[in-house]
């Protein structure tokens, strides 16, 4: 989920370009889960030791994701534009130096998972176990679900309604349909961002016969479902609010609509490069609409 232009390789020092691997700007995607999981169970007693350890186990999945997806399409040659760009190439970071750094995260995540699932059972090894299995296989072979049009489903339920269900199940140990209604609309915007992604990079992912949603139905149609994505959010939120199934109060997520129609506007550009926009503006939205949703949990326990 990465945008944005290259730094010359020799300006490059060894930090930063571990900083441009791990793209850390993107973490929000799994933060937002987290934070919104964790309000829904806020009238409930919290526990916040559970919360942290949650939030970096997810975090580190994510990191370990980002390096693997860079490393894979490095290796098999369907990205050689991917956001590592000139970091593998360019002799920065080794190849193998990321691959390993990727299992070091999810490794790492792994074991934070363990300690969550001494206290809160199960069901959380098996959340945490399916997201790193589907972190490492993204792009990496014999799956590469990721390059057969599946990477938004996929998406949209482990950084969607798996974390954020998840989250709340730490903290009550059940789950509820407040916690599924809270996590529609967060794994509707996580989607759009790599939708966005992948509506930005058809003419190269074409290229390297990588299938997605976007390669799939092409434009104008992949438009109309990053339309769909982006309002369908602020829908589903409305609709439970009127079906008395979240708290009024999750309705200051309406506030961030401005930022919504500023994203689909971004859809007027035609070229890759100026749609570089459109993905940060997704990744923003879903940031803003996020802390606006639990936010609004916080105030209904208050």
């Amino acid at each position: 989920m990465a945008a944005g232009g290259k730094e010359p390789a020799a300006a490059i020092t060894k930090r930063r370009a571990w900083w441009i691997a791990l793209r850390p700007f993107s973490f929000p995607a799994s933060l937002v889960p987290v934070l919104v999981g964790t309000a829904a169970a806020a009238d409930a007693e919290l526990r916040p030791g559970l919360f942290l350890l949650v939030l970096v186990s997810s975090l580190l999945i994510h990191a370990g994701t980002n390096l693997a997806t860079d490393y894979f399409d490095f290796l098999h040659g369907v990205q050689p534009r991917a956001t590592l760009g000139g970091v593998i190439q360019g002799g920065l970071i080794a190849a193998g130096a990321v691959h390993a750094a990727a299992i070091a995260c999810f490794a790492v995540g792994a074991l934070c998972g363990l300690v969550i699932v001494a206290y809160a059972g199960w069901p959380v090894l098996a959340a945490g176990v399916g997201s790193v299995l589907a972190g490492y296989f993204y792009t990496a072979k014999p799956i590469s679900y990721g390059r057969r049009g599946l990477g938004e489903v996929t998406v949209f339920v482990l950084m969607g309604l798996v974390m954020v269900m998840g989250a709340y199940y730490v903290q009550v140990e059940r789950l509820s349909w407040l916690s599924l209604w809270a996590a529609l609309p967060v794994a509707l915007l996580v989607a759009n961002i790599l939708h966005a992604n992948n509506l930005r990079d058809i003419e190269n992912d074409r290229a390297r016969r990588k299938v997605t949603i976007a390669t799939l139905i092409d434009r104008p149609a992949a438009d109309y479902v990053l339309w769909a994505l982006t309002f369908g959010a602020f829908f589903s939120v409305a609709a439970a609010v009127a079906a008395d199934a979240l708290p009024a109060a999750t309705l200051l997520v309406l506030a961030a609509l401005p930022s919504a129609w500023g994203t689909v506007r971004h859809l007027r550009e035609r070229q890759a490069a100026g749609l570089n926009a459109l993905v940060r503006a997704t990744a923003a939205l879903h940031l803003r609409f996020g802390l606006l949703l639990a936010l609004g949990f916080v105030i209904a326990a208050v």
